[in-house]
Parts: C-alpha cells; sequence; structure tokens
C-alpha cells in the first residue's frame, strides 16, 4: 500500500488538476450541463488510455533505442524541471478554442491532464515500482481530475483565481523538488553502472 502513495503523490503533483481547473472553466464557458460532463468523460478516458498505452510500451521503446532508466531519469527530471519552472515563472498554463466534440480529448485529456509531466513521471515510477502499482495511482489521479472537474463551478468560487494560482504553483514547486530528486538518482545510477564492472576485473 505503501508503494501506491510512493506513486501517487508525484502523480497527483504532475497531473496538477486544481492548476488546470481555470482552464477547463475557461474552455468549457458556454457549454450546458450535458455537454460539459460528455467533455468530463471523454477527457478522463483519453488521459486514463493514453498514460496506460504509455506505461505498457513506454520502457520498450526506450530499450529497443538503447535508453536507460538512467538516462531516462536524467533526461526526464530536466524536462520536468523546464515544465516546472515555466508554470511557476510564466504564470497560467496557455489555452485556445476547440471544437467542443473533441475538447475532452484535446486539449483537456491531452496534454493538460496526461502530458509530458504525467508521461515522463509514470515511465520513472514504474521502473521503481511495477507496472501495475503505477497504473493504479496515474488512472486514480486522472479520476480524481474529473471529479474536480465534475465540482468546478463550486470549487472555482470557493478557492478563487488567486487560490487555484496558488495552489498551481506550490504544485509546481514541489515537482521541481522530484526532478531533481530523479536527476540525483539518474546520475548516481550511471556512476554505480560504470564503477561496478571496472571493480569486476
Amino acid at each position: 500500500m505503501s508503494e501506491f502513495w510512493l506513486c501517487f503523490v508525484p502523480l497527483f503533483v504532475a497531473v496538477d488538476a486544481i492548476g488546470i481547473l481555470p482552464l477547463f472553466v475557461s474552455l468549457t464557458e458556454g457549454l450546458d450541463d450535458q455537454r460539459r460532463r460528455f467533455v468530463i468523460l471523454q477527457s478522463v478516458f483519453t488521459a486514463s488510455a493514453v498514460a496506460i498505452l504509455f506505461l505498457l510500451g513506454g520502457s520498450k521503446f526506450l530499450l529497443f533505442l538503447g535508453i536507460t532508466i538512467s538516462d531516462f531519469m536524467i533526461g526526464g527530471g530536466i524536462v520536468l524541471i523546464t515544465i516546472s519552472l515555466t508554470d511557476l515563472l510564466t504564470g497560467e498554463k496557455r489555452q485556445r478554442k476547440l471544437d467542443a466534440d473533441s475538447l475532452g480529448a484535446v486539449p483537456i485529456g491531452i496534454p493538460l491532464i496526461t502530458g509530458p509531466a504525467v508521461l515522463t513521471t509514470c515511465i520513472l515510477l514504474a521502473s521503481v515500482h511495477g507496472v501495475i502499482v503505477t497504473a493504479g495511482a496515474v488512472v486514480t489521479n486522472i479520476g480524481l481530475a474529473g471529479i474536480i472537474f465534475w465540482f468546478a463551478e463550486p470549487l472555482t468560487n470557493w478557492l478563487g483565481r488567486t487560490g487555484t494560482r496558488v495552489v498551481s504553483k506550490i504544485a509546481s514547486l514541489v515537482l521541481v523538488a522530484i526532478a531533481v530528486m530523479l536527476i540525483r538518482k539518474g546520475i548516481v545510477e550511471t556512476i554505480i553502472q560504470f564503477i561496478v564492472p571496472l571493480s569486476g576485473k
């Protein structure tokens, strides 16, 4: 059970449902309740499907390219830092108006819910805690994002625009710390991979 929470927390930060809540409200503005519910269900299904497919095939794809988990930890950590610092320094994530029929899939499902941060975090956690635990954690977080979107109006009224931005900034800051940890672990494992063969000679 502890492994689940070790996966859940980084993914909760990576999904950042509270942070993208204002975007969801803006993108679905003017839609009736039935259409908005359809958008939420579509976004949750799309985000979950992409995350699971990436979990199942991501490591094999990396192996095919000759990329080790240590390499991915370092590269993925840099990507997470870039994403987090962009959110911290530039403010709100970019948005654009799209057709209501595809709104749930793109951009809400992909890349707002399951974006580079989530995909990178998924494959890194899967290498440590396993695919099943990571899959359970990511689907739970995506479902939680759907619940938050379902109650978007009362939540935004309660938190206010400033509150949602503060929560998003805190989440981005935590993700920076997680990214630094991943880079550190990747460097340590890379050094060990070089030292062990040399010590065996």
